[in-house]
């Protein structure tokens, strides 16, 4: 599941799938919307009030933390929160996998 994780990922491995299942719960839950305006940015947009906000926040922190290849940028309006991923050239297969794992959790939803 997580074989697209970089070496440069200071995450322990054994905690690498819950982070995944962290980011597929926030998708599947609350993702209306992704862009891909160039191959290394990803923009989601996410239904939500503040909570999600503050669960959005919570996550992308810590993700920085262990992911410095990663620039997150979350902007928070009334009902949506946008998602700004960015990533260097060395690191746009893990966008990549980010954005098809935010695809496929939008795709299983069915529709709404």
């Amino acid at each position: 599941m997580t074989n697209w994780v970089p070496a440069s990922c200071t995450l322990p491995t054994v905690e690498q799938p819950l982070r995944v299942a962290e980011f597929d719960a926030l998708f599947t839950e609350h993702l209306t919307g992704s862009d891909r305006p160039d191959p290394l940015r990803l923009e989601l947009v996410l239904a939500g009030s503040e909570g999600v906000a503050g669960t959005v926040d919570d996550l992308v922190a810590r993700e920085s933390g262990c992911c410095s290849f990663f620039t997150f940028t979350v902007t928070s309006a009334p009902e949506q929160i946008r998602l700004e991923i960015e990533v260097d050239g060395a690191h746009e297969a893990v966008l990549d996998a980010l954005h098809a794992r935010a695809t496929t959790a939008v795709a299983g939803r069915g529709p709404t």
